[in-house]
């Protein structure tokens, strides 16, 4: 059983930055991480994925460039870097964990319960 935390959400200013962090208890070096959200009344969108080494790492269309993905797998924790938010980057931000690399499908094994990003105008 795998167990994944969510951490470092907030309300930050357009233009802002935030990081989040998620933490496993488990399994987690050999697992693909996923980060996901899912702003009100829309669904659940990938947003960033890094394969268990870290060698591989796919970014959704709309925050390439402006998030960054990372793990240390000696602390079992993905990061989800966030620079120049806008304000449809509000969301509840999920992670998850599955094994293989399949990035986008929303197939995980494991979810986090979620962390509020709010980006103000």
């Amino acid at each position: 059983q795998v167990q994944l935390v969510e951490s470092g959400g907030g309300l930050v200013q357009a233009g802002g930055s935030l990081r989040l962090s998620c933490t496993a208890s488990g399994r987690f070096g050999t697992y693909t991480m996923g980060w996901f959200r899912q702003a009100p009344g829309k669904e659940r969108e990938f947003v960033a994925a890094i394969n268990w080494g870290g060698g591989l790492k796919d970014y959704a269309d709309s925050v390439k460039d402006r998030f960054t993905i990372s793990r240390d797998n000696a602390k079992n924790t993905v990061y989800l870097q966030m620079n120049s938010l806008k304000p449809e980057d509000t969301a509840v931000y999920y992670c998850a964990s599955k094994s293989g690399w399949t990035p986008r499908s929303n197939l995980y094994n494991y979810w986090g319960q979620g962390t509020q990003v709010t980006v103000s105008s």
